[in-house]
């Protein structure tokens, strides 16, 4: 579809808009004369004295609607006529395909920090307002909106101007999922590798522990993410948490938390491991109890491999255990992803985190052409409303919520929990509360500053071998961090 656009500059905003509807369909934006073509729209803002008309048409496949407004000139102008005429877009395209997304217009990954920020401008009435009546947000995601900000809201007051989070990354796996985009590599294909991997993490955690200290930073919580951390062997993983816990002050963290993911790489002897050091917080992710979807999408575990699993944790005594599910995978549908969610509420997890399927460009199910369109969302959109009714009726509860690019239906992901049992680092990272301070292949440490909120990043090799061969140039990056706080 071509989007001849005129009198603006908004052509990333209705591009992403359009996306909406047309997620796997080429769009273009420019300005010039309308071709001949039974797949385009034409967007205009034409300004004067008072304000500006605004209008958009819309043709698709024959059909044509349009949507007319105004706009007086008042408050962010510029932003006013943004936000109007998405939404003129957006009817037009409501009208003609008979969807409606229910985040409207919203296109950003963070809408309760945006609520957060509303509320704090307009006032929570108003803010409530503006999202349904400007961003076209539908009554019950302004509900879990609304729920999830004021979870968020508390537990970023938790977080102090000194305080930071640490991130390890153990960018392997035993494989690949189909749906998976991260920078993770086969453990057989990089066995080699991982005990020099190790070695280099551990000392890039010495570093990066005599940064905090010297600074005077505050620890608040450690994720232990990859990749799948318990691909490591239960030698590896005890030398990268000794490295953990001898190089950082642990008087005031509050949480920590391995991710251990895939089912197939858990031992007891591993678990034990992780239990010696105190850590009860841990991640077992089957993503769906169907058989049939865990082998199309390259899960390489059973369902039964999972419940093992997490039977070994309750007998190991974990007393916090997330499971991540994913709605809109291919091959499942409403009636087993409403059998994966009663299984998990039997099994009574202290976290469930509720993915939508994104459909990231680097991974094999965006390789191989797999598209879901309108009808895969709104199976998803039902999915999602199921999980959320059910979790909420067990006394699971959502308390963060973020959205992806390309996730089908345009939906969100939502962490669930039972009280007291929050993902602090969850909600840190998204909110971007405070500095992160990350080791190893592919990590970001992002450095917060408290006076101005300005973010500053610094960038650690992508690959494993990279991360090997130009160590020394990556512990060069790390004496920024110094000079960051000192210029607070």
């Amino acid at each position: 579809m071509i989007i001849y656009n005129y009198g603006n500059t908004f052509d990333y905003e209705l591009e992403k808009l359009s996306r909406l509807f047309l997620p796997f369909e080429r769009i273009d934006v420019v300005n010039g004369e309308v071709a001949e073509n039974d797949r385009f729209a034409i967007t205009k803002t034409d300004f004067d004295a008072k304000g500006c008309n605004i209008s958009a048409s819309l043709c698709l496949s024959g059909k044509v609607e349009k949507c007319d407004l105004y706009e007086e000139k008042r408050g962010d102008f510029q932003k006013i006529c943004q936000l109007s005429l998405a939404s003129c877009l957006f009817e037009c395209f409501v009208r003609i395909t008979g969807y409606k997304p229910s985040w409207g217009i919203l296109t950003g990954v963070r809408p309760a920090r945006l609520f957060i920020s509303k509320a704090q401008e307009l006032g929570y009435e108003n803010a409530v307002e503006f999202f349904e009546n400007t961003l076209k947000v539908s009554d019950k995601k302004i509900k879990l909106l609304t729920e999830t900000a004021k979870s968020e809201d508390e537990i970023i007051s938790l977080s102090g101007d000194n305080s930071f989070s640490l991130y390890l990354s153990i960018p392997f796996c035993p494989g690949r999922c189909s749906y998976c985009s991260f920078v993770s590599h086969s453990i057989d294909r990089s066995a080699d590798i991982i005990p020099k991997y190790i070695e280099l993490l551990c000392s890039e955690l010495k570093l990066t522990g005599q940064i905090a200290r010297d600074l005077g930073l505050k620890l608040e919580t450690v994720y232990m993410g990859g990749g799948t951390p318990t691909t490591l062997s239960a030698n590896q993983m005890e030398k990268v948490l000794s490295s953990v816990f001898s190089n950082f002050d642990f008087k005031d963290c509050r949480e920590f938390t391995v991710e251990a993911g895939r089912p197939d790489t858990i031992t007891k002897e591993k678990f034990s491991v992780i239990k010696d050091f105190g850590i009860s917080r841990i991640s077992i992710n089957p993503q769906t109890l169907n058989d049939n979807v865990l082998k199309e999408i390259g899960r390489g575990h059973t369902a039964q491999m999972f419940y093992d699993s997490f039977y070994l944790a309750r007998e190991m005594g974990f007393g916090c255990i997330n499971t991540d599910l994913i709605a809109g995978l291919p091959g499942d549908n409403f009636e087993s992803f409403k059998n994966t969610i009663s299984e998990i509420i039997k099994l009574s997890p202290e976290n469930v985190t509720v993915h939508s399927l994104s459909m990231k460009r680097a991974s094999t199910l965006t390789a191989v052409g797999f598209s879901p369109e309108i009808d895969a969302g709104i199976e998803a959109s039902k999915m999602v409303d199921y999980a959320r009714e059910r979790l909420i009726d067990a006394d699971i509860l959502p308390y963060y919520m973020y959205r992806q690019s390309k996730t089908v239906g345009n939906l969100e992901n939502v962490g669930y929990s039972k009280q007291g049992f929050e993902g602090l680092y969850n909600v840190f990272i998204m909110d971007e509360t405070h500095t992160v301070l990350a080791c190893g292949a592919s990590a970001a440490t992002k450095l917060k500053s408290y006076k101005t909120g300005n973010i500053s990043r610094i960038f650690n090799f992508k690959y494993p071998y990279e991360y090997i061969s130009r160590y020394d140039e990556l512990m060069e990056r790390k004496e920024k961090i110094y000079e960051f706080y000192k210029n607070l």
